[in-house]
Protein backbone atom coordinates (compact mmCIF):
# COMPACT_ATOMS: atom_id res chain seq x y z
CA UNK A 1 0.00 0.00 0.00
CA UNK A 2 1.38 3.39 -0.99
CA UNK A 3 2.03 5.96 1.73
CA UNK A 4 -0.69 8.35 0.53
CA UNK A 5 -3.25 5.55 0.64
CA UNK A 6 -2.10 4.39 4.08
CA UNK A 7 -2.08 7.97 5.37
CA UNK A 8 -5.64 8.60 4.16
CA UNK A 9 -6.81 5.29 5.66
CA UNK A 10 -5.32 5.87 9.12
CA UNK A 11 -6.28 9.54 9.43
CA UNK A 12 -9.92 8.48 9.37
CA UNK A 13 -9.37 6.87 12.78
CA UNK A 14 -7.47 9.86 14.11
CA UNK A 15 -10.03 12.46 13.06
CA UNK A 16 -13.30 10.49 13.27
CA UNK A 17 -14.31 12.21 16.49
CA UNK A 18 -13.10 15.71 15.68
CA UNK A 19 -15.50 18.39 16.84
CA UNK A 20 -15.16 22.07 16.05
CA UNK A 21 -16.59 25.15 17.72
CA UNK A 22 -19.12 26.66 15.32
CA UNK A 23 -18.53 30.18 13.94
CA UNK A 24 -20.21 32.92 15.94
CA UNK A 25 -19.79 31.18 19.30
CA UNK A 26 -17.55 32.52 22.03
CA UNK A 27 -14.83 30.12 23.19
CA UNK A 28 -13.86 29.99 26.86
CA UNK A 29 -11.21 27.55 28.04
CA UNK A 30 -11.04 26.55 31.70
CA UNK A 31 -7.87 24.95 32.98
CA UNK A 32 -7.55 23.29 36.38
CA UNK A 33 -4.46 22.17 38.22
CA UNK A 34 -4.18 18.39 38.45
CA UNK A 35 -3.21 17.11 41.91
CA UNK A 36 -2.41 20.62 43.12
CA UNK A 37 -3.55 19.93 46.70
CA UNK A 38 -0.65 17.52 47.20
CA UNK A 39 1.68 19.67 45.09
CA UNK A 40 1.09 22.85 47.11
CA UNK A 41 0.94 21.27 50.57
CA UNK A 42 3.54 18.52 50.42
CA UNK A 43 5.90 18.87 47.46
CA UNK A 44 6.11 22.69 47.51
CA UNK A 45 4.38 23.89 50.69
CA UNK A 46 2.84 27.33 50.21
CA UNK A 47 1.37 29.53 52.89
CA UNK A 48 -2.26 28.66 53.66
CA UNK A 49 -4.91 29.63 52.83
CA UNK A 50 -3.45 32.04 50.23
CA UNK A 51 0.09 32.68 49.11
CA UNK A 52 1.23 35.58 46.93
CA UNK A 53 4.00 33.45 45.42
CA UNK A 54 1.48 30.86 44.22
CA UNK A 55 -0.81 33.64 42.95
CA UNK A 56 2.08 35.09 40.94
CA UNK A 57 2.88 31.66 39.45
CA UNK A 58 -0.70 31.44 38.22
CA UNK A 59 -0.58 35.00 36.83
CA UNK A 60 2.64 34.24 34.93
CA UNK A 61 1.00 31.13 33.51
CA UNK A 62 -2.01 33.17 32.33
CA UNK A 63 0.27 35.74 30.72
CA UNK A 64 2.10 32.96 28.90
CA UNK A 65 -1.18 31.59 27.53
CA UNK A 66 -2.13 35.09 26.35
CA UNK A 67 1.14 35.26 24.41
CA UNK A 68 1.24 31.77 22.88
CA UNK A 69 -0.28 32.56 19.49
CA UNK A 70 -3.98 32.43 20.34
CA UNK A 71 -6.18 35.52 20.50
CA UNK A 72 -7.06 35.63 24.20
CA UNK A 73 -8.80 38.87 25.15
CA UNK A 74 -9.35 38.16 28.86
CA UNK A 75 -7.69 35.84 31.34
CA UNK A 76 -8.97 35.12 34.83
CA UNK A 77 -7.41 33.08 37.62
CA UNK A 78 -8.49 32.06 41.07
CA UNK A 79 -7.12 29.27 43.24
CA UNK A 80 -5.53 26.72 40.84
CA UNK A 81 -7.78 27.44 37.86
CA UNK A 82 -7.52 29.64 34.79
CA UNK A 83 -10.28 30.86 32.45
CA UNK A 84 -9.48 32.27 29.01
CA UNK A 85 -11.90 34.18 26.79
CA UNK A 86 -11.00 34.13 23.10
CA UNK A 87 -11.83 36.64 20.43
CA UNK A 88 -15.04 35.46 18.76
CA UNK A 89 -13.21 35.36 15.41
CA UNK A 90 -10.40 33.10 16.68
CA UNK A 91 -9.87 30.38 14.06
CA UNK A 92 -6.69 28.63 15.22
CA UNK A 93 -6.64 24.87 14.55
CA UNK A 94 -9.94 25.37 12.68
CA UNK A 95 -11.49 25.72 16.17
CA UNK A 96 -10.99 21.99 16.81
CA UNK A 97 -11.76 21.13 20.42
CA UNK A 98 -9.14 18.42 20.77
CA UNK A 99 -6.42 20.74 19.52
CA UNK A 100 -7.43 23.64 21.74
CA UNK A 101 -7.68 21.41 24.80
CA UNK A 102 -4.37 19.65 24.25
CA UNK A 103 -2.36 22.74 23.28
CA UNK A 104 -3.64 24.88 26.15
CA UNK A 105 -3.19 22.14 28.75
CA UNK A 106 0.30 21.45 27.45
CA UNK A 107 1.35 25.11 27.37
CA UNK A 108 0.02 25.79 30.90
CA UNK A 109 1.61 22.64 32.31
CA UNK A 110 4.99 23.40 30.72
CA UNK A 111 5.08 27.04 31.83
CA UNK A 112 3.98 26.36 35.41
CA UNK A 113 6.44 23.46 35.72
CA UNK A 114 9.34 25.55 34.45
CA UNK A 115 8.80 28.45 36.84
CA UNK A 116 8.01 26.20 39.84
CA UNK A 117 10.87 23.79 39.16
CA UNK A 118 8.65 20.72 39.61
CA UNK A 119 6.44 18.81 37.20
CA UNK A 120 2.85 20.11 37.36
CA UNK A 121 -0.12 19.46 35.12
CA UNK A 122 -3.34 21.13 34.02
CA UNK A 123 -6.39 19.74 32.32
CA UNK A 124 -8.55 21.82 30.00
CA UNK A 125 -12.17 21.97 28.88
CA UNK A 126 -13.88 24.26 26.41
CA UNK A 127 -17.21 26.08 26.84
CA UNK A 128 -19.03 27.25 23.69
CA UNK A 129 -21.19 30.25 24.52
CA UNK A 130 -23.67 31.92 22.14
CA UNK A 131 -24.09 35.42 23.62
CA UNK A 132 -22.26 38.13 25.51
CA UNK A 133 -24.67 37.77 28.42
CA UNK A 134 -23.83 34.10 28.86
CA UNK A 135 -20.13 35.02 28.73
CA UNK A 136 -20.86 37.50 31.52
CA UNK A 137 -22.69 34.79 33.46
CA UNK A 138 -19.69 32.48 33.09
CA UNK A 139 -17.30 34.95 34.68
CA UNK A 140 -19.84 35.87 37.36
CA UNK A 141 -20.04 32.13 38.14
CA UNK A 142 -16.27 31.73 38.45
CA UNK A 143 -15.98 34.82 40.62
CA UNK A 144 -18.79 33.58 42.89
CA UNK A 145 -16.84 30.33 43.19
CA UNK A 146 -13.74 32.32 44.16
CA UNK A 147 -15.69 34.10 46.91
CA UNK A 148 -17.07 30.80 48.23
CA UNK A 149 -13.64 29.16 48.14
CA UNK A 150 -12.04 32.09 49.96
CA UNK A 151 -14.59 32.02 52.78
CA UNK A 152 -14.27 28.25 53.14
CA UNK A 153 -10.46 28.30 52.98
CA UNK A 154 -10.05 31.01 55.60
CA UNK A 155 -12.55 29.27 57.86
CA UNK A 156 -10.93 25.86 57.37
CA UNK A 157 -7.48 27.09 58.30
CA UNK A 158 -8.79 28.89 61.36
CA UNK A 159 -10.12 25.53 62.56
CA UNK A 160 -6.87 23.76 61.68
CA UNK A 161 -4.88 26.32 63.66
CA UNK A 162 -7.21 25.61 66.59
CA UNK A 163 -6.00 22.02 66.54
CA UNK A 164 -8.75 20.40 64.47
CA UNK A 165 -7.74 17.61 62.10
CA UNK A 166 -8.47 17.93 58.39
CA UNK A 167 -11.48 15.64 58.77
CA UNK A 168 -12.79 17.47 61.83
CA UNK A 169 -12.42 20.89 60.19
CA UNK A 170 -14.19 19.72 57.03
CA UNK A 171 -17.04 18.19 58.98
CA UNK A 172 -17.46 21.36 61.06
CA UNK A 173 -17.60 23.56 57.99
CA UNK A 174 -20.34 21.44 56.43
CA UNK A 175 -22.63 22.41 59.30
CA UNK A 176 -21.93 26.16 59.13
CA UNK A 177 -23.88 28.78 57.18
CA UNK A 178 -22.21 31.73 55.45
CA UNK A 179 -23.06 33.91 58.46
CA UNK A 180 -21.58 31.29 60.81
CA UNK A 181 -18.35 31.20 58.84
CA UNK A 182 -18.06 34.98 58.94
CA UNK A 183 -18.62 34.86 62.70
CA UNK A 184 -15.96 32.14 63.04
CA UNK A 185 -13.47 34.34 61.22
CA UNK A 186 -14.44 37.34 63.33
CA UNK A 187 -13.78 35.34 66.49
CA UNK A 188 -10.28 34.69 65.15
CA UNK A 189 -9.67 38.39 64.45
CA UNK A 190 -10.45 38.27 60.72
CA UNK A 191 -12.98 40.58 59.13
CA UNK A 192 -13.74 38.90 55.79
CA UNK A 193 -14.59 42.29 54.28
CA UNK A 194 -10.98 43.30 54.85
CA UNK A 195 -9.42 40.20 53.28
CA UNK A 196 -7.49 41.18 50.09
CA UNK A 197 -9.83 41.35 47.13
CA UNK A 198 -7.79 38.93 45.04
CA UNK A 199 -8.53 36.22 47.62
CA UNK A 200 -12.29 36.73 47.16
CA UNK A 201 -12.59 37.89 43.55
CA UNK A 202 -9.65 36.38 41.70
CA UNK A 203 -7.30 38.20 39.30
CA UNK A 204 -8.15 39.48 35.82
CA UNK A 205 -5.72 40.07 32.96
CA UNK A 206 -6.51 41.96 29.77
CA UNK A 207 -4.82 43.93 27.03
CA UNK A 208 -4.46 47.69 27.27
CA UNK A 209 -3.04 50.22 24.82
CA UNK A 210 -0.25 52.59 25.81
CA UNK A 211 2.05 55.07 24.13
CA UNK A 212 5.67 54.01 23.91
CA UNK A 213 8.22 56.78 23.34
CA UNK A 214 10.78 56.20 20.61
CA UNK A 215 13.30 57.90 18.36
CA UNK A 216 13.13 58.36 14.60
CA UNK A 217 16.56 57.11 13.43
CA UNK A 218 16.44 59.27 10.30
CA UNK A 219 15.42 62.63 11.79
CA UNK A 220 16.45 62.18 15.41
CA UNK A 221 13.00 63.33 16.48
CA UNK A 222 11.19 61.73 19.39
CA UNK A 223 8.09 59.80 18.44
CA UNK A 224 5.32 57.90 20.14
CA UNK A 225 3.88 54.59 19.02
CA UNK A 226 0.82 52.77 20.26
CA UNK A 227 1.59 49.40 21.79
CA UNK A 228 -0.35 46.80 23.75
CA UNK A 229 0.51 45.17 27.05
CA UNK A 230 -1.22 42.96 29.58
CA UNK A 231 -2.70 44.65 32.60
CA UNK A 232 -3.12 42.72 35.84
CA UNK A 233 -6.16 43.63 37.93
CA UNK A 234 -5.98 42.46 41.56
CA UNK A 235 -8.99 44.53 42.62
CA UNK A 236 -11.70 43.36 40.26
CA UNK A 237 -15.20 44.74 40.74
CA UNK A 238 -17.92 42.32 41.77
CA UNK A 239 -21.56 41.50 41.04
CA UNK A 240 -23.22 43.97 38.62
CA UNK A 241 -20.07 46.08 38.31
CA UNK A 242 -18.12 43.00 37.27
CA UNK A 243 -20.81 42.18 34.70
CA UNK A 244 -20.41 45.64 33.21
CA UNK A 245 -16.62 45.27 33.27
CA UNK A 246 -16.88 42.12 31.12
CA UNK A 247 -19.43 43.72 28.75
CA UNK A 248 -17.23 46.79 28.28
CA UNK A 249 -14.20 44.63 27.61
CA UNK A 250 -16.05 42.65 24.94
CA UNK A 251 -17.48 45.75 23.28
CA UNK A 252 -14.07 47.42 23.21
CA UNK A 253 -12.56 44.43 21.47
CA UNK A 254 -15.57 43.68 19.25
CA UNK A 255 -17.53 46.94 18.88
CA UNK A 256 -19.99 45.35 16.47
Amino acid sequence: MKFNELDAKMRVYETAHDHCVLPGLYIIARLDGRGFTQLTREVHPFEAPFDEKFRDLMILSVEHLMHCGLKVIYGYTQSDEISLLFDIAESAFNRKLRKLNSVLAGEASAKFSLILGTVAGFDCRISQLPTIEIVVDYFRWRQADAHRNALNSHSYWCLRKDGKTARQATARLERLSVADKNELLFQHGINFNHVPNWHKRGVGLYWESYQKPGLNPLTGETTEAMRKRIRQELNLPMKDEYSQFIRDLLREISPS
